[in-house]
């Protein structure tokens, strides 16, 4: 039986359209299902949305609909743009499905008979985007210290999680498991300025509003938007359901990718709620940071905000992809600027690797009208330099995609790509190809084999990251040798191979000025006035 890799993502809250920040934690899970399902893992996939609360009952009003019509609308939009981004998702799970809502009012009634959870009164500051109060220390400048929006003042009978008879035992499950939170300044900065000076009780229920999951001995209360919604993960899985097989499974998570911007919920309530239900924590959570642009913080008030379908329909999904997974830092900010993304496109996806597939596949066909006979070959001083180089960068990809440094990855794929064009330059098959030398033809069949093989492994290993682009290599080639341990098999011994009459241009080149006008208005806002 394959060893389980059970990967979510926040389930998203739905008032509008999602933005390429929300997008780009989509692909980082998608991108780490594809890469264990190729390691042989079984590994399963949750996303879904988060459709309760005061924000989407205020938000459907001002649309005229019902909360529940705005969040069936929500979820088919939601549905359409996964399946545009082939996100390869095992379950979309929706916060207003009986078989969620079911399951945490029985979470709430456990944890309120086992005295976790008590009745009381809440008075503090309400930040309605974000959904959660605030004490008057942790405003920043009077405002909401998550998303800088005002506060209101708010009093109401609620419900309370004891969080501090749980504080010592999160401290230590923290000094126990170093790793939990990645990155590392993640973890500091929850730690330090969170958990260390003291944990407050959080309210759990509110009365001002009717949108959500009710409580059941007191249906006026609603329970809180983040009791309700962090329980996902477990009761899509099947939790205390009649069928928990799943969740016997897979639970717990092997890794939970967030937004750095809800790294207090899921790094403090969600470990104290699985405690407080007597569960297993998951073993990882990396909480990535945000993508800002050019002249600052994307802002749907200024329009300056880029969605996901922009860059996809004008660009492609795989240039898309591998532009914010290659310039999107492990542990830091990401910048979208016209001159990275043109800068990427056209150098990394058109010149370096588009164009070594189409100089071998012209090479081959000119040479030896498209067939290669692998039997037939004599090697040069510089073919196993190239194969040590490879297989050395396939480790190095499979680490840097075990520790979720998913930039780092793809840069070890391009040195291979890198390493294939100088490999062409230093063998100058042109001029091998001029002789009549029956020893320099050998050496020219082996030339080409290894350009073969290394665009081979090259798309053995972006799979991953850019399958579509992966699989035109693999056609182009007529190839179809595609498990991940082959590529550590550097096979020059095929036999014949015969590679397409036509290549196509795995991407074409774009004009830098006109492209760089179209993302500077994309940018400033500007661009949907024109389309």
């Amino acid at each position: 039986m394959s060893e389980k890799f059970y990967i979510t993502t926040p389930i998203y809250y739905p008032s509008g359209k999602f933005h390429i920040g929300t997008a780009y934690t989509e692909i980082l899970a998608d991108t780490t299902k594809r890469y264990k399902k190729l390691r042989g893992y079984d590994a399963y996939l949750l996303t879904g949305l988060d459709e309760h609360g005061q924000k989407i009952e205020t938000v459907a009003k001002e649309k005229g609909k019902t909360p529940q019509e705005h969040v069936n609308e929500m979820a088919n939009e939601t549905i359409k743009l996964w399946k545009k981004m082939d996100i390869q998702y095992d379950d979309f799970i929706r916060t207003t499905e009986p078989r969620h809502e079911k399951v945490v009012q029985e979470i709430f009634e456990k944890l309120l008979k086992q005295g976790d959870i008590y009745l009381g009164e809440y008075e503090g500051w309400y930040c309605l985007p974000c959904e959660t109060y605030f004490t008057e220390t942790q405003l920043v400048d009077g405002k909401c210290p998550d998303c800088g929006r005002e506060v209101k003042r708010m009093k109401e009978e609620s419900y309370f999680f004891n969080m501090k008879k749980y504080q010592k035992r999160l401290e230590e499950f923290y000094e126990q498991n170093p790793n939990f939170i990645e990155p590392v300044s993640r973890k500091n900065e929850l730690f330090n300025n969170f958990i260390k000076p003291g944990i407050e009780d959080l309210c759990v229920s509110r009365t001002s509003f009717d949108w959500g999951i009710k409580v059941k001995e007191n249906p006026k209360h609603v329970i809180y938007v983040w009791l309700d919604a962090l329980t996902n993960y477990i009761t899509a899985l099947g939790y205390l359901s009649n069928d928990d097989s799943k969740f016997k499974k897979y639970w717990p998570a092997d890794l939970q990718i967030i937004g750095k911007d809800i790294i207090r919920f899921h790094g403090i309530y969600w470990p104290i709620f699985l405690m407080a239900l007597g569960l297993q924590i998951p073993k990882k959570i990396y909480a990535h940071g945000f993508i800002s642009i050019k002249n600052g913080k994307m802002s749907k008030s200024k329009g300056n905000v880029i969605y996901p379908e922009q860059m996809i329909d004008r660009y492609g999904l795989d240039a898309t992809k591998y532009y914010l997974l290659r310039e999107f830092p492990y542990d830091k900010d990401m910048t979208i600027t016209p001159e990275n993304f043109v800068n990427r496109y056209n150098g990394d996806l058109a010149n370096d690797l588009g164009n070594l597939l189409n100089r071998t596949i012209g090479m081959i066909n000119k040479y030896f009208n498209g067939e290669l006979n692998t039997t037939n070959i004599k090697s040069t001083e510089f073919d196993k330099v190239l194969e040590e180089l490879i297989l050395a960068k396939i480790k190095e990809t499979e680490e840097n995609l075990d520790n979720l440094h998913y930039s780092d990855a793809l840069e070890k794929i391009w040195e291979i790509v890198s390493k294939s064009n100088k490999y062409i330059d230093d063998t100058r098959p042109w001029l091998l190809f001029k002789s009549d030398e029956r020893e320099d033809k050998q050496k020219l069949m082996s030339i080409m084999v290894h350009l073969v093989e290394a665009l081979r492994i090259v798309a053995v290993l972006l799979q991953p990251f850019m399958n579509e682009t992966a699989n035109k290599i693999f056609s182009q080639l007529n190839i179809n040798e595609k498990d991940w341990n082959s590529a550590y098999e550097f096979n020059i011994n095929r036999g014949i191979i015969k590679v397409t009459k036509n290549a196509e241009p795995l991407f074409t080149r774009l004009e830098v000025e006109k492209e760089m006008e179209y993302l500077e208005d994309l940018i400033k806002g500007t661009q949907a006035k024109k389309d």
